[in-house]
C-alpha cells in the first residue's frame, strides 16, 4: 500500500469564487485523503485576486514554509490551478513538492482507472497537462512514481523527452480512436434495435454506483469516496412487466472538473447523448446540494444533454430529515438507494416518465400468437393485457418507440 503523505491544502478566497469557497477546500479535502493523504492543516487567505507569482504573495509563502517544517509535511496541494511558472516559483521557495487541484483529480482517476480506455484517458490527459510544465520541474521529477499527483504516466520515464511525450500523446489517440469507432458501433446497434436507455449522471459520490446495483444487482463497485467509479458501465435491466432497458453509470462530475479529463473523457461522456432518460442521481444530504446540483447541470449544458428528459434522484434520504427536505430540481423521487423498498419507487417512477415519453399502441393478437405477445413485453413496456373470451383474442396495450415493430404491427393491421 502507497504510504500515506502528510499534506498541507492552500486555498485564496477572492470575490469570484466567494460563494464557494468553503465547500471547494472541504471538497479538496475529501479529494486529498481519497488519493491517500493526511491532511494535517490548511492555509486559507482572502485576497482581491491571485497573486500573479505565487498565488498567495510572499508573506503568506513565508508562513506555509515555516508550517511546513514544523508539521514536518510531505506535499502541498493548491486549490487553483497554478501554471507551470507559478509552480515552479512555489516549489523552489518551499523546497517540497507542490501540486494543485488538478493534479490532484488526475491522480484520483490514475487510481481508479480499470479498464484499458479508461487508462489510456487518464494517461493522456495527464501528459496534457504536464507536457508545458516539464521544463524546470526540478524536485518533482524526483517524484515520478512516488506519492501523489505522480502516479500514472511518470511511470513511463517521459519526463524529459517532449518529442517522446509527443509521439505517447499521438499514439494513446491513435488507440482511443479504435475504442471510440468500436463504442460508436455499439451505439448504434442498440439504436437500430430500438432498444430503450437509460443515463446516470450526477455530482461524484452522489451514489449512483448504488442505485444502479439496487435496479440491476450489477455488483459495481460502490464505496463513500469521490470517483469510486471511473470507467463506463451498461447494463441490461429487465422491468417487472418484461421491458428490457440498458442503464449506464458514468463518470461524476465535480466542481472545476479539469478541461484535460473533459476532452480526454469526451467519447465516454458522449454515451449519455444517446440515452432516452437520464437519472440525475443527487447526494439529498450534502451542505453544499444546490452548488452541486448547479454544477451538474452546467456539465449537462456542454455536453448537449438538456434536451434529454430527467429524473432527478434525491439520493441518501437515510440521512436526512425528510419532513423538512425541500426540493428545487423536478420531477423527482426522495430515496435511499440502500434501501431495497426504494426500488417501487423508483421504478414506478420511471414508468411514469416512460409513459408520457413513448407512443400508446393498442394490438389485437390471436390465442396463438404467444411468441409475439413475448415479444411485446420484453420490447415495449406492456401495461395491460386482457383476453376476451367471445372473441378469443388478446388485447393487449402499451408504450413503445416511434420506430419500434410494435408501432409498426399496430399500422399495418389498422
Amino acid at each position: 500500500m502507497a504510504k500515506t503523505e502528510r499534506v498541507v491544502l492552500v486555498g485564496v478566497q477572492t470575490p469570484e469564487n466567494f460563494h464557494t469557497f468553503e465547500e471547494s477546500m472541504e471538497e479538496l479535502e475529501n479529494l486529498a485523503q481519497t488519493a491517500n493523504g493526511k491532511v494535517v492543516s490548511s492555509i486559507r487567505q482572502n485576497r482581491d485576486q491571485f497573486d500573479h507569482q505565487t498565488i498567495i504573495g510572499k508573506g503568506k509563502l513565508q508562513e506555509l514554509q515555516e508550517l511546513i517544517e514544523v508539521s514536518e509535511i510531505d506535499l502541498v496541494i493548491f486549490n487553483h490551478e497554478l501554471t507551470p511558472r507559478q509552480g515552479q516559483l512555489i516549489e523552489e521557495a518551499l523546497e517540497t513538492p507542490t501540486i494543485d487541484r488538478i493534479q490532484l483529480i488526475l491522480d484520483i482517476f490514475a487510481q481508479r482507472a480499470r479498464s484499458k480506455e479508461g487508462k489510456l484517458q487518464v494517461e493522456l490527459a495527464q501528459l496534457e497537462y504536464s507536457f508545458p510544465r516539464i521544463i524546470g520541474q526540478g524536485k518533482t521529477l524526483s517524484r515520478l512514481g512516488g506519492g501523489i499527483g505522480t502516479r500514472g504516466p511518470g511511470e513511463t520515464k517521459l519526463e524529459t523527452d517532449r518529442r517522446l511525450i509527443r509521439k505517447k500523446m499521438t499514439s494513446i489517440r491513435r488507440e482511443l480512436k479504435e475504442v471510440e469507432a468500436h463504442r460508436k458501433r455499439t451505439r448504434q446497434q442498440r439504436n437500430e434495435q430500438q432498444v430503450y436507455q437509460i443515463g446516470l449522471v450526477g455530482y461524484t459520490n452522489s451514489g449512483k454506483s448504488t442505485l444502479l446495483n439496487l435496479l440491476t444487482s450489477a455488483d459495481t463497485y460502490e464505496k463513500d469516496q469521490l470517483f469510486a467509479t471511473l470507467d463506463p458501465l451498461t447494463k441490461k435491466w429487465r422491468l417487472p412487466e418484461g421491458f428490457e432497458v440498458t442503464i449506464t453509470d458514468t463518470v461524476g462530475f465535480i466542481q472545476d472538473l479539469p478541461t484535460q479529463l473533459v476532452d480526454a473523457f469526451h467519447s465516454t461522456l458522449e454515451e449519455s447523448q444517446n440515452m432516452d432518460l437520464l437519472l440525475h442521481v443527487i447526494d439529498a444530504s450534502a451542505k453544499n446540494r444546490q452548488q452541486q446540483e448547479q454544477t451538474v447541470i452546467e456539465s449537462m449544458d456542454e455536453l448537449q444533454l438538456r434536451q434529454i428528459p430527467v429524473l432527478v434522484v434525491y439520493n441518501k434520504a437515510d440521512l436526512i430529515e425528510k419532513d423538512s427536505f425541500v426540493p428545487t430540481l423536478f420531477p423527482n423521487v426522495l430515496l435511499s438507494a440502500k434501501d431495497p423498498a426504494s426500488k417501487d419507487q423508483l421504478v414506478e417512477a420511471i414508468k411514469s416518465i416512460m409513459m408520457e415519453q413513448l407512443q400508446p399502441y393498442t394490438l389485437v393478437l390471436a390465442p396463438d400468437e404467444g411468441r409475439l405477445l413475448e415479444q411485446l413485453k420484453q420490447n415495449t413496456l406492456v401495461v395491460s393485457t386482457d383476453f376476451e373470451e367471445k372473441k378469443q383474442e388478446y388485447i393487449v396495450k402499451g408504450f413503445a418507440k416511434e420506430n419500434s415493430f410494435a408501432i409498426t404491427h399496430m399500422n399495418q393491421t389498422k
